[in-house]
């Protein structure tokens, strides 16, 4: 093995993405950036049954999207591939043998139904090591030879040790040492020819010239049948550095869908910033110290270290991650945000980007906002009145706060007037009109903004009242009042 850092991520395409999974794939990525080594992309497609063809394309997305180019893997290449492990069968066959020629594997004959029956018959017993009772471990060469010639497709196990014990060092949770008697003899090739992760893992691994393997803690108890493969290969082992599991945000539970968005491209579609998972990711189970939380990505691949991951299980706080967005929204530049809020626009107004581009509010409206979105989705509620040539109005809303519908009536009639009359639209003017007309009506600021703006926009809550004039413009903003007028005449009468 070379002196060389070189790390994977090698994810199973049996579904998308877990943050769980790119949290991993990311620390992966930093140390390899922080040592100047590279990072493999190698997809482990061996389990068939659930194997789903359109996860590859998904988790090759989210990890782009995140930044985590790979420096070898799918679509890239490189000098150790295949990096599917579906195209590397012969390789692990050939492994395979090898053991068995050593004495380190043999063949397994025992149908599923002979495997069913002892499994039982042990349980009755009580017996605590309900794994193979390794009945083909000690079959004669006559009783293989008899087996062969009945064509029986066989699966190959690993011969454990059935004493001593195997030890090995993990960075965060330190030397672990299991009996063997603990361990059963593991299948190593399947009936179909392909390889369970067990052998493909520790043959991948040493091919690729793997030098720190970092993977979720849930495979801490594969390491020592792992150790003993490579013991019998003859196999230099990797650094063992096992991350800790992502629990839900109470803390309880492992993080599941039944939280929210589990999905790396549910996050993407939820509106939240690459820069903003990526960060907040790095401190699921990491900390640079008590205090810091912001960090660029050249910063963390810096700062990133080992010692400095914990060994508890983290909790996911989605209001930690939608708070942290937030921040990184309102340091985008307007131009940059513009961008960004496009797609998320044209989606939720079914419109278009190439109509929103051509609509100068589109750019106006980024600045009003850019304070009060978390999300980049949250802004199509915010700002979808601008897109509609007449918005619909409860006239109960149009009821400033302790007044009638008559005082409101009254009210509003006067701003139109004031409006009408500015000899310009601007945030500045508009501001001093309307807040010299609440002390001419002797009304609080919010009753009067409040009527005006459910007139303009339909809605309780929007963006700055002077800025969502000023962008609408004067013939829009009077138009919708009229409507509200007529609206609460309904309500009060001639």
């Amino acid at each position: 093995m070379t002196n060389t850092i070189r790390v994977r991520f090698a994810p199973s395409p049996t579904g998308y993405l877990h943050v769980g999974g790119a949290r991993t794939a990311l620390f992966n990525w930093l140390f390899a950036r922080q040592h100047n080594g590279a990072f493999i992309l190698r997809i482990e497609d061996t389990d068939r049954k659930r194997y789903e063809p359109e996860a590859v394309g998904n988790i090759l997305e989210s990890l782009r999207w995140l930044g985590l180019e790979w420096d070898e893997g799918p679509e890239v290449g490189g000098d150790y591939g295949p990096y599917f492990q579906s195209q590397r069968l012969d390789l692990y066959q050939k492994y395979a043998q090898q053991l068995i020629d050593s004495g380190h594997a043999y063949r397994c004959y025992c149908s599923p139904e002979r495997l069913g029956q002892t499994r039982e018959e042990r349980r009755r017993r009580g017996e605590p090591n309900l794994g193979y009772d390794r009945h083909c471990r000690y079959l004669t060469a006559r009783e293989r030879d008899e087996y062969e010639a009945q064509g029986i497709v066989t699966v190959v196990r690993l011969k454990v040790p059935l004493e001593g014990q195997t030890s090995f060092h993990d960075v965060l949770h330190g030397d672990i040492t299991v009996d063997n008697a603990s361990l059963d003899d593991l299948v190593l090739l399947k009936s179909d020819g392909y390889p369970t992760y067990h052998l493909a893992n520790v043959v991948d691994d040493h091919l690729m010239e793997i030098s720190h393997i970092m993977r979720a803690d849930e495979w801490l108890p594969s390491v020592p049948k792992h150790v003993l493969l490579y013991d019998a290969f003859g196999w230099e082992i990797p650094v063992y550095a096992h991350l800790p599991v992502i629990l839900a945000p109470t803390g309880k539970g492992k993080l599941s869908k039944r939280h929210g968005g589990v999905a790396v491209h549910e996050f993407r579609r939820e509106g939240y910033l690459p820069e903003a998972m990526v960060n907040f990711l790095a401190l699921v189970g990491w900390a640079y110290d008590d205090k810091t939380e912001f960090f660029t990505c050249q910063e963390l691949i810096e700062r990133f270290d080992l010692e400095g991951v914990s060994k508890s299980p983290a909790a996911f706080s989605y209001d930690k991650l939608e708070w942290m967005n937030g921040v990184y929204i309102r340091q985008l530049t307007q131009d940059d945000l513009y961008e960004r809020l496009l797609p998320f626009l044209a989606g939720g107004l079914g419109v278009e980007e190439s109509e929103l581009r051509e609509r100068e509010e589109t750019r106006e409206i980024v600045p009003l906002i850019q304070e009060r979105v978390k999300k980049l989705t949250d802004a199509v509620e915010l700002v979808d009145f601008f897109f509609v040539d007449r918005i619909s109005c409860d006239p109960a809303l149009l009821v400033g706060k302790k007044m009638t519908a008559a005082e409101s009536l009254a009210a509003l009639r006067k701003a139109r007037g004031t409006l009408a009359a500015l000899p310009n639209f601007d945030e500045e003017t508009l501001e001093e009109a309307l807040r010299a007309l609440v002390e001419e009506l002797g009304l609080k600021a919010r009753q009067l903004f409040g009527i005006i703006r459910v007139a303009a926009t339909g809605k309780k809550v929007a963006p700055p009242l002077f800025g969502t004039l000023s962008v609408l413009g004067r013939e829009r903003v009077l138009k919708r009042l009229d409507y509200a007028e007529q609206a609460l005449e309904g309500v009060v009468g001639p």
